[in-house]
C-alpha cells in the first residue's frame, strides 16, 4: 500500500493520489460511513469515470479531491502536495489554476453572456483584455459556441449551457478537470456529446478529467472506470443494464 512516512509524499507520476481517504457523517447518534480507505490516483491526460448509485458517495469523492470538504482520515496529494495541509489562500490559488470543477446544474451567471461566463475566471486572475478574448474565444470555439458567445444562458439548450460551463472550467488551463454528473440534466445525445468532448480534451490538450455519471451508457468513452459501492472505490465491471447505477 501507497504509504507517505513522516509527511513526506514519495514521488510518483500521479497528477492527484488519494492515500488511505475516509469520510464519516453523524446521522442523529449514528455515524455514517460515506467513503472508507480510498486509494485512487489519476495521470496526466487521463480520462477516468467514477460510477454509483445516486448517495453512494461520488459527490464526496470529487469534493474532498477539489479541497472543497475535508476528509475524516486520509489524503489529498495534488502535484506532490497534500492539499491537507495547506491554508486557505494556497487551496484558493490550487482551485483557481490547478483544479477546473463543473457541476450538473451548470453554475451560469445569468445576467452574463456566454462569452462573459468563460472570460469571468480569467478577470479574477488577472489576466490582460487581449490574452482574456484570445483564450475565451479559444475555449468557446472548441465547444462550438464561438456563434453563440453573445447569448445568455437563458438563450440556450441545457446541452449548451452545460458546454459553456466545460470551457468556464478550462479557461484558466487547469491541468485536472472534475466534473460532477455533468450529464445528469441533459438528454442521451447532448450527454454522449459532452462526454465525447471530455475525450477530445484529454487527447488535444492533455487534460486530466474525472467525471461521475450514473449513466452506463457513457463509459465506453472513458479511459478507465471505477465504481463505489459500499462507500470503497473498486475497478467496475461495466453491467449491461443503465439501471445498476442509477
Amino acid at each position: 500500500m501507497f504509504e507517505p512516512q513522516d509527511g513526506v509524499v514519495p514521488k510518483d507520476d500521479a497528477l492527484i493520489r488519494t492515500i488511505d481517504l475516509s469520510k464519516d457523517y453523524m446521522l442523529g447518534t449514528d455515524i455514517v460511513k460515506a467513503l472508507t480507505d480510498i486509494n485512487f490516483q489519476v495521470y496526466p491526460g487521463q480520462f477516468v469515470a467514477i460510477v454509483g448509485r445516486s448517495g453512494s458517495g461520488k459527490t464526496t469523492l470529487l469534493n474532498i479531491m477539489a479541497g472543497l470538504d475535508k476528509p475524516t482520515s486520509g489524503s489529498v496529494v495534488l502535484r506532490g502536495k497534500d492539499i491537507g495541509k495547506m491554508g486557505e489562500k494556497d487551496l484558493t490559488q490550487v482551485r483557481r489554476h490547478t483544479i477546473g470543477f463543473i457541476f450538473q446544474s451548470f453554475g451560469l451567471l445569468p445576467l452574463l453572456s456566454a462569452f462573459e461566463n468563460v472570460e469571468l475566471p480569467l478577470r479574477i486572475a488577472g489576466v490582460g483584455a487581449g490574452e482574456r478574448q484570445v483564450r475565451t474565444r479559444e475555449m468557446l470555439e472548441m465547444v462550438g459556441l464561438w456563434e453563440r458567445a453573445n447569448h445568455r444562458p437563458y438563450e440556450l439548450s441545457g446541452g449548451e449551457q452545460q458546454r459553456v460551463s466545460i470551457a468556464r472550467a478550462i479557461v484558466n488551463r487547469p491541468p485536472l478537470v472534475l466534473a460532477d454528473e455533468p450529464t445528469g440534466e441533459l438528454d442521451s445525445n447532448n450527454a454522449r456529446s459532452i462526454f465525447g468532448l471530455f475525450k477530445d480534451m484529454v487527447k488535444e490538450k492533455g487534460i486530466s478529467v474525472v467525471s461521475a455519471t450514473h449513466d452506463s451508457t457513457l463509459l465506453s468513452l472513458a479511459d478507465e472506470v471505477k465504481e463505489i459501492r459500499n462507500g470503497q472505490l473498486e475497478d467496475s465491471v461495466v453491467s449491461e443494464s443503465p439501471e445498476r447505477f442509477r
